[in-house]
């Protein structure tokens, strides 16, 4: 059975159409990276798998069920800006996110349970690089570190699926380099199923094992609003294929489909 399904997928604010007809499969363990011009929806449809928005029309099933229309545990998600706490150390940012999954109401764990919640989280931030700034508030990392801080605080509730939108936009390439190996090599231990926002084609094909453009099929320059963005591509670019990926469709035809990206 497939992780996810999409079925003939709308969504609608009002009269504006942002996605429309959207129809996809995706199975555990993959690696989806999402390209398209800017306002073409592809947050919007991050904001559906995490639950935070719901379909107006369609179906999105997890296992075969109904997606819940709410943020829940097996979904974790990193954004652009920095998502931490900025009064926390790093440990306790991690920390918290253990006790809110564990103690929901109180979002405070004590004793034992404590002392079990630090130990799990000293090993995710060692995981993820950060070993050495347990004590450290998040104005005292660079935005390179503060990512991992994202990464670690979201697995640590050990999520099936991961949503990144866009999180390397704002690294320096050097970093971003390192973080693209973090990425990977976390997606590998946890198998994990992840969907990531990019603006960069080639991080696109770099990372995952699919490329999704998204792009409008129909424009109606009297009714911009009349038609959504589909999912115009849907490229497989495993690691050994990823050249024969690119031949498919070629840098030129995707780089119109995103635009500005």
């Amino acid at each position: 059975m497939a992780l996810i399904e999409i079925r003939n997928l709308w969504k609608e604010y009002g009269s504006q159409v942002v996605l429309e007809q959207l129809n996809k499969t995706v199975h555990e363990g993959e690696f989806v990276t999402i390209v398209g011009a800017s306002g073409c929806g592809k947050t919007t449809f991050l904001k559906l798998l995490l639950g935070t928005e719901s379909p107006s029309r369609g179906q999105l099933l997890l296992d075969g069920e109904p997606m819940v229309a709410e943020p829940g545990e097996e979904r974790g998600i990193v954004f652009q800006r920095y998502s931490v706490f900025p009064h926390m150390t790093v440990l306790d940012n991690v920390v918290l996110s253990s006790e809110l999954k564990s103690s929901p109401f109180l979002g405070r764990l004590f004793g034992k349970a404590r002392k079990e919640a630090e130990k799990s989280s000293i090993e995710m931030i060692e995981a993820v690089g950060l070993g050495h700034a347990l004590r450290k508030y998040p104005h005292e990392l660079s935005g390179g570190m503060q990512q991992r801080l994202a990464l670690a605080q979201s697995l640590i509730k050990r999520p099936r699926i991961l949503l990144l939108d866009e999180p390397f936009g704002a690294l320096d390439p050097g970093i971003r380099a390192d973080m693209h190996q973090l990425v990977l090599s976390l997606w590998r231990e946890h198998k994990l199923t992840i969907f990531m926002i990019t603006h960069d084609i080639k991080e696109g094909f770099y990372l995952g094992t699919r490329l999704w453009v998204f792009d409008k099929h129909r424009v109606d320059p009297q009714a911009p609003n009349a038609y959504g963005a589909q999912i115009t591509y849907d490229l497989p670019v495993d690691r050994s294929a990823q050249k024969t990926a690119e031949k498919i469709v070629s840098p030129t035809q995707i780089k119109l489909a995103v635009g500005a990206a």
